[in-house]
Formats: C-alpha cells, sequence, structure tokens
C-alpha cells in the first residue's frame, strides 16, 4: 500500500508569519494537533501542539528559599512582579509569530513511499505526522490515524 493510498489530500496549513495565537485556534477548530508551515506551496517547518504547550513551561526553583525578617514584606511584591512578567511575556506569546517555534527540520515522505516506510519513519522519530511532498511541494500529509485506517481496511 502507497502513502498516497491514504494520506490526507485536504492539507490544512498555515504560514510562517501565522500569528502563534490563531494556529492554536486552527488546531482546536479542525481537532488536529499538528500542522505544516508552508510558503508558496514549500514546506518550511512543522508544529505540533507539544511545541505550543512548550511555551507555558515555567523552570523548575531549584532548592528552597526562606526569607530573611527584613524581605518577609517584600516577599509578596516580588511575586506580585513576577505574576505581572508572566501574565505580560503570555499575552506578548499569542501575537508572535509561528516560525519562531515551528520545527525546521521536518521529516517528510513521498506519496510513491510505502506505508510502512511512512509508518518506519513515524516510529524511529516518535512524531505523529509526516508532510506528504511531491516535487518540492507539500500535497498532503499522513499520519499515525492514517495508517492505522488504511491497514484497517486491507
Amino acid at each position: 500500500m502507497k502513502v498516497q493510498d491514504v494520506m490526507n489530500p485536504d492539507l490544512i496549513a498555515c504560514s510562517p508569519d501565522t500569528p502563534i495565537r490563531d494556529v492554536a485556534q486552527l488546531l482546536k477548530q479542525k481537532n488536529i494537533s499538528g500542522l505544516p508551515i508552508v510558503e508558496n506551496d514549500k514546506l518550511v517547518g512543522i508544529v505540533s501542539e507539544g511545541d505550543l504547550l512548550r511555551l507555558l513551561e515555567v523552570p523548575e526553583h531549584k532548592g528552597l528559599w526562606l526569607p530573611s525578617p527584613f524581605e518577609v514584606l517584600e516577599v509578596p511584591i516580588r511575586e506580585l512582579v513576577s505574576w505581572e512578567d508572566s501574565k505580560h511575556m503570555l499575552e506578548d506569546i499569542g501575537s508572535k509569530p509561528i516560525s519562531d517555534i515551528m520545527k525546521t527540520n521536518v521529516y517528510t515522505v513521498a506519496p510513491s513511499s510505502t506505508v510502512q516506510d511512512a509508518s518506519a519513519i513515524i516510529t524511529k522519530h516518535k512524531i505523529n505526522r509526516l508532510p506528504v511532498l511531491e516535487g518540492g511541494n507539500v500535497i498532503g500529509i499522513i499520519t499515525r490515524g492514517d495508517i492505522i485506517h488504511g491497514l484497517g481496511s486491507v
């Protein structure tokens, strides 16, 4: 069975300058977990829910910090400033272009490749989707679900 037999040709993609907020909304609206980033029909990157979730990671505090008596008044102010900085950062993230967080090293597959080849790439690299390229242009996408659906119809 070939990739072209099970791939989804109705590509949902966005351009590198699409705001992160819009990409998150698109993933939710279309009920997908990732999408290719395309410019002039050429693949320039890929983004997943995981990439978006990593934006929310907060660095861990190492060690225990106990304030001195003089710092007791300073602690609530420090925490408030930290919260305001975090809130501002999250507001700014949504307006940044998706190109700021997209992965540019993208595994791809040809429509004439076998489903087994696509499955091997997906499994080896622990990814969920492969853009399908023909002549350098993105013509579709194949996901784990597409492969399983294809195997179930054999």
